[in-house]
Formats: C-alpha cells, structure tokens, sequence
C-alpha cells in the first residue's frame, strides 16, 4: 500500500468525508451530506485546536479513508495524556484491504507522538465488525460508555 499517503484533511476534502460518515445505516440517519455548512463550520473549529487532528487517507487522487484523533490532557493516571480516535470511517470499495488497519496505526503511533500514554475510542454497540476490527489489533472493551444527547 505504497500509494497510499495519510495527510491532515483540507476543506476540498470535506465532501468525500462527509459522504463516507453517511455511508451506514447509522450515519444515513444522522448526517447531512446535502449541506455542508455545518461541516465547514466544524472544520474551522477543529482546525483551529492544535489537539485535533483530522486526517485523511487518500489514494490515486481519491480520499479513501478518515477519522479524527483529538488529544486530551488530564490528571488521571498520574496526569496522563491520552487521545480518543472518532469518525473512522473507510471507503465501501476500500473495506478488507488494510486501509483502516493503516489510519489506526498512524493513530497509535501520532498518540505516542504526542506523548500519551492511553488510546481510546468508542464504536456503538452495533457495529459488531468494527469491534473485531479494534480487537485484533490491540483494543479491548475495558469501558461502558455513556452519552447523553443535547
């Protein structure tokens, strides 16, 4: 996979990640790849934070692979740095072919980086598949999590 390059995301990219997050049943539901003006919005903000890092997998021109990795200092754990993985997402036609295990290891390895100490993430509970996925490499369901809609 030597064509494949990980970059930070920029806003031409946004279209493309935004069709992959809708490219589920759940994201159907939730996302709007009609209006990006949210996105964009988003995007700013996120490019602003120098904790986040929204990326990119593209290949042959193409944006093929996402997901975001926000680092997050604290006190716990004898004040340990951690990162959360969010939005990861491959491209239908790209599923099996070692992409994701790709954007994952750039993940990990930007969170050592970056001087953490924990990884983490969460997947909902129907996403049976992607949990095998974080499983094999390395992840355990250690955590229930928690959400509250605002």
């Amino acid at each position: 996979m030597a064509d494949l390059e990980i970059r930070p995301t920029i806003e031409d990219d946004l279209s493309a990640i935004v069709a992959m997050l809708a490219d589920d049943p759940l994201g159907a539901r939730r996302e709007s790849p009609d209006d990006l003006s949210p996105y964009l919005a988003a995007f700013e903000r996120l490019s602003a934070d120098p904790n986040q890092h929204l990326v990119v997998a593209v290949r042959d021109g193409r944006v093929a692979g996402t997901l975001q990795l926000t680092i997050v200092p604290g006190l716990s754990r004898r004040g340990a740095t951690r990162s959360v993985i969010e939005g990861v997402r491959v491209h239908a036609d790209e599923r099996g072919g070692g992409l994701g295990t790709q954007l994952m290891e750039w993940a990990v390895d930007e969170s050592r980086r970056q001087g953490c100490q924990l990884v983490q993430l969460t997947s909902d509970n129907t996403r049976a598949d992607a949990h095998r996925f974080y499983e094999r490499l390395g992840f355990s369901a250690s955590h229930t999590g928690f959400k509250l809609q605002l």
